[in-house]
């Protein structure tokens, strides 16, 4: 049986104060936070584990096309590449869209960042509804140089997972997938609904994915109320 881990207010005594100076009572707080942080770092990491641990998801059986940016008609199989996972992010960057996302812009604007590293280990492909030339133009404009773009073909794949409202507009989507042999499969999916947001907070995933939102709950003011990222400012 392995050793139990210890409590995380004893590893929180041990803090070292970055700066002398602090008063008993920030101290004191600084401390309970510090526990509150083990906690949460352990529960974050049982969590990848569970995630990790997830049994065989569903056989991807139909025929989703996808274009690269050589035009090439592409499977969902061939996305992978030499790797046996694909990671897909489908962002909102449709023909009737005359600028994307932002909120989409800025989560990819750090994934380009990463991607080089991030493709040693997994594929990693953005989907989007416009042609690839278009979403290069806009790479192009925002400097990004890693993300590799591909189109999906027809409106199946945004379909079957309800990207596209009835106005037309989009909803973007991170998906997982394996691979073994020719077959494809679901291997996770960010499944967390509208309805599952706490009052006073807009939907999100846990943990996080987009990095500005991690830096920001760093700060005293935190995420804010009503502020949003933009393309420009």
């Amino acid at each position: 049986m392995a050793n139990p881990l210890p409590q995380a207010a004893e590893l929180a005594a041990l803090r070292q104060p970055p700066f002398p100076g602090e008063s008993a009572e920030y101290r004191k707080a600084r401390e309970t936070l510090l526990a509150e942080e083990i906690e949460f770092r352990r529960h974050m990491t049982r969590l990848c584990e569970q995630r990790q641990s997830l049994p065989a998801g569903p056989v991807i059986d139909k025929d989703y096309r996808f274009r690269d940016a050589a035009g090439n008609d592409l499977g969902l199989a061939d996305l992978f590449g030499k790797h046996d996972t694909l990671v897909s992010y489908f962002w909102m960057y449709g023909p009737q869209r005359e600028r994307p996302c932002p909120m989409c812009t800025n989560w990819l604007g750090a994934v380009d960042g990463n991607a080089a590293d991030i493709e040693q280990r997994v594929s990693l492909k953005i989907f989007g509804r416009s042609p690839v030339e278009r979403q290069q133009a806009f790479a192009k404009e925002r400097g990004w140089q890693h993300l590799d773009f591909v189109q999906t073909v027809g409106d199946n794949y945004a379909n079957d997972l309800g990207l596209i409202n009835e106005d037309g507009t989009e909803n973007p989507a991170l998906v997982v997938f394996s691979r073994k042999g020719d077959e494809v499969r679901l291997f996770w999916a960010a499944e967390m609904p509208s309805a599952a947001a706490d009052p006073g907070q807009d939907p999100r995933l846990a943990p996080d994915i987009a990095s500005l939102w991690s830096i920001l709950d760093l700060t005293p003011g935190g995420r804010g109320t009503d502020w949003y990222p933009k393309l420009s400012y």
